[in-house]
């Protein structure tokens, strides 16, 4: 039977390094490389074949994402120290994400027209300033590098952050459990909230999309960026849970146990709570733990050396292999399709492109830029925990969220 843990309510945990979570970010970029690279890349020539396979890594993708939203609130919150401030913070989120992004979007807008010799939406723009996913218009969410609709969301996030934190750490340990209820029980709520709400003219009608989703569930239960917050503020609060020492209910493996199960059990449910509630606890669970593992010092294979250097450069990962499946795959031949031991020979060469090109704009694009441009001198307050919390290394946070 699992056991459960308890931290010392100490804020200089706080000074840990989070290898491990660095790790799981790999884990979950790879999930979604998986779920565009099979259900949605077109190499399998059998049916059959991208049927069991999609059975596998179906719910992959939206897991994926999840994760990297509660990921984000955690760590943002596991990371705030006494010498931050509102101006650093944002400096160092908007040059975390805004050069991957600038850089693949021009990419991807170039490849549209050299290569398909379509032309770019007069909302190409949107795209550029991550304000696209406030549009219920499925052709302006999925304009330029497609994935990059989750950045519209994590922008969100960034600017209400502080506002978000001095909130929560008002709120007294012993009630961060029931606040962190309250927070699943309006995920669970959101597939509902979408049933009532009249629909956008550009996603009304009875298309479905490949996820299961109507068009209009596509963009509010799994891209609106204030309902994917929730996941977010989640974050925020289990990271307090731990930060105060609150008990943690799970071991590490308890909980990796518990999110295989809960992702056996996800295609039960009906389409739009697969985007984010079956899964919201038991990644919130896989979080804490392994921060728990970090904290004790309590090696592992995720926060391996390798690991961890896949878990870096997981951001550049992600923004990089939808590009590489949609233009690897025409590279091969636009309408080839395999036959399943060739087509999964095709998907681990492209996963090695996506995995080279990922290490090429990490290299030369994130790495410098933050490096260079990412912190300032001067700014007003943001926090304040105690000293004992001041790590002389920037946490690990500032790689995990992004």
């Amino acid at each position: 039977m699992p056991h459960s843990t308890e931290l010392p309510a100490r804020a200089d945990i706080t000074g840990s390094r989070l290898p491990s979570l660095t790790g799981l970010r790999f884990i979950a970029a790879l999930m979604v490389f998986l779920f565009h690279g099979v259900l949605y890349a077109g190499l399998f020539a059998s049916p059959g074949a991208t049927e069991t396979l999609g059975a596998v890594v179906g719910g992959g993708g939206w897991t994926g994402v999840s994760f990297f939203f509660i990921l984000s609130g955690f760590v943002l919150t596991w990371s705030v120290r006494s010498a931050d401030t509102v101006r650093k913070f944002y400096r160092r989120r908007l040059f975390k994400i805004f050069p991957n992004h600038l850089v693949t979007a021009v990419i991807a807008f170039v490849l549209l027209i050299a290569v398909t010799g379509a032309a770019a939406k007069g909302t190409w723009w949107y795209n550029l300033l991550l304000i696209q996913a406030w549009f219920p218009d499925l052709s302006v969410l999925y304009s330029g590098n497609v994935v990059s609709w989750s950045l519209s969301c994590e922008l969100l996030f960034y600017l209400a952050f502080p506002a978000l934190y001095f909130g929560i750490k008002r709120i007294r340990p012993e009630r961060l459990w029931a606040w962190t209820g309250v927070v699943v029980l309006a995920i669970f709520l959101v597939p509902s909230l979408a049933t009532v709400l009249p629909e956008a003219q550009a996603l009304a009608g009875g298309t479905m999309m490949p996820t299961g989703l109507t068009l209009f569930e596509q963009w509010f239960v799994a891209s609106f960026p204030p309902v994917r917050m929730l996941e977010f503020v989640f974050g925020i609060f289990i990271a307090r849970i731990v930060i105060t020492g609150r008990t943690i209910p799970l071991s590490f493996g308890g909980a990796v146990a518990l999110a295989v199960a809960a992702y056996a059990l996800t295609p039960l449910f009906s389409g739009p709570y697969r985007v984010a509630a079956t899964m919201v606890v038991p990644l919130g669970l896989i979080i804490v733990a392994g921060a728990k593992v970090d904290a004790a010092k309590e090696g592992s294979w995720l926060s391996s050396r390798f690991m961890v250097w896949l878990g870096d450069i997981s951001f550049a990962f992600y923004m990089v292999h939808q590009l590489v499946l949609d233009y690897g795959h025409r590279l091969l031949g636009q309408t080839n399709t395999w036959s399943t031991p060739v087509a999964l020979a095709v998907l681990a060469l492209l996963f090695a492109g996506a995995l080279l090109a990922a290490t090429v704009l990490y290299t030369c694009v994130e790495r410098p830029i933050m490096r260079r441009f990412a912190s300032s001198r001067r700014a007003p307050r943001l926090a304040s925990v105690p000293a004992a919390s001041i790590s002389a290394d920037p946490p690990s946070g500032d790689r995990l969220a992004s």
